[in-house]
Order: structure tokens, then sequence, then C-alpha cells
């Protein structure tokens, strides 16, 4: 039976001047051996911890860096050698030239080449090794085969699978029970969104579990929901008229659907989305 471990770590260090992160927690839950999900603020963070050292899966935001590294501390002591981003944003990849002094910093192709286009990050920040379809790394005792899936949150995603754990952690292609950010300037489609969630099922069982960009632990079940949710809204958004307005598309979205709303994705946000993707959706 799996070891299941939930503590929580309060750095003592200051916020890093920056107030909106000075009362995060960094909370760490063991899902197999030596294989981990931290969350605080930010993207959820996977860890692989072991003989080898410590690998980690996206860094969330700089300031947190401190706290980040006292809660890796404390499962292991060792240091982090490998670092992986899922894509590019800055919840994800924010704590990148706080950990590139220890550890080698790998992604996607699109995610060097769309974090180097922001005047203000540095060197550091930068991916060093990066992909085109995946790599696998064998480390810890377990093979983790990180998978570049084209065209959904952005045009630089990729997901982690965990072989010997059978963890998948799916960066910003899951946003557990709520409506996801599909970033259309960055390269992202809300069809292409939910091909590549369609993909990662397919290589889920019953016992897998989850790691999604945002949100608690999940499993196959929680993502089949998702994928559902994704579905009919794409299926509704293809039945309204092209040259319908965005107004008229906001009054029509179908009231069962409004339950996945949240603060950041609204309602209007997400149907905004779809309105934005139309032709790609009508396609």
């Amino acid at each position: 039976m799996r070891k299941l471990l939930l503590f929580a770590l309060i750095c003592a260090l200051p916020a890093s001047g920056d107030d909106r992160f000075k009362d995060v927690e960094i909370q760490a839950l063991e899902l197999a051996q030596g294989v981990y999900m931290l969350t605080g603020s930010g993207g959820n963070i996977g860890v692989s911890a072991g003989e080898d050292g410590v690998l980690i899966i996206d860094d969330q935001f700089a300031p947190l860096a401190d706290r980040i590294a006292a809660a890796l501390k404390a499962i292991n002591p060792r240091p982090v050698k490998y670092l992986l981003n899922t894509h590019y944003h800055g919840d994800h990849t924010g704590g990148n030239a706080e950990f590139a002094d220890q550890a080698t910093i790998f992604a996607h192709h699109n995610v060097r080449l769309r974090l180097a286009q922001d005047s203000q990050l540095t060197d550091a920040h930068l991916p060093v090794v990066t992909y085109g379809d995946g790599i696998t790394i064998h480390f810890n005792g377990e093979r983790l085969r990180v998978v570049h899936l084209p065209s959904g949150h952005t045009d630089g995603d990729s997901l982690v699978r965990f072989d010997q754990a059978n963890v998948v952690h799916m960066g910003d292609l899951f946003f557990k029970d709520t409506f996801p950010y599909v970033d259309l300037k960055g390269g992202g489609s809300v069809e292409g969104y939910l091909n590549n969630v369609t993909t990662a099922l397919s290589w889920m069982d019953d016992d897998t579990r989850v790691i999604p960009g945002h949100g608690g632990l999940a499993t196959k079940a929680d993502l089949q929901n998702f994928q559902k949710m994704l579905l009919d809204s794409i299926r509704w958004a293809r039945k309204q008229p092209m040259d319908a307005s965005l107004q008229q598309w906001q009054a029509a979205f179908p009231e069962s659907l409004h339950t996945w709303s949240w603060r950041f994705i609204t309602t209007e946000r997400w149907v905004t989305t779809l309105y934005e993707d139309k032709a790609r959706i009508h396609d």
C-alpha cells in the first residue's frame, strides 16, 4: 500500500518583498515512494526524490523559491539536479533562476523561445536542455517520460509520466474541477486542449494518480469529468452561429456548465475563449 504523508512547511524567511506571498505555505503530499506533489501558490510541483538526488517539475513563483527549497530539504537533503518546465507561464517557471545554480533546466523548445522574449528575464531563467517530441529521464529508479503535446494550453506543453509509480503530472493541461485557461496568444487552442486530455487519458488506468496544474490531487475519473466538460463546451460552440455576437454566445451558454466557473476563468471568460477560437472549433 502506498504511503501517504501530508505535511505543511512554513518557511521562517520573509516573502522576498512580495506581500501577496507572505502567508503561502508549501505543502507536500507523498504519492508513492519518493514521488511527491507540492502545492503553494501557482502551478503544482511534482518531485522525484531518492539516492540520485531531487528532480522537480515546475517551480511556481520566485518569491517562494526559498520555501520550496526548504520543503524539498525536508523530503530529501540531496540537491535539486534537474528541473522540468511543463510550459512557459510564470506561475510554473518563476523560480527558474533561483534553482539554476544547482539544477539543469529542461523544457520544450517553445518554452525557451517564449521565455527568451521576456525582457525582464535573464539567461538564468531559460531552459538549457530543450526537446521536440519529448525525452526520457532515468532517475531514482524511476523512468520519467516527458511528452510534448501540441497546441493545447500553449504551444510548448509537456506532461510527465512516472512509469513505475503510475503518476502523471499534467501541467496546465488539467485544471481540476474548473474551466481551464487556454492561452490562444501563446499557441494554445480549445480543440487541441481536448485532444491532449484525451491522449493523456489513454495512458492512465483507474489507479493512476494525477497531478493537475491547478487543484488537488486527482484521479483518471476526475480527468474524464474534465474531458466531458471540454467536449460539451465544444459541441455547444459548434452549434452557435458564426456571425452571432459574443454577447449572444454569453447569453446562450448552458447553465449546467456554469458550475465550472472560478475567480480566474469565469464562465464569461471561458465563453470568450470559445468565441475567440470559434474559427478552429467550427473548422
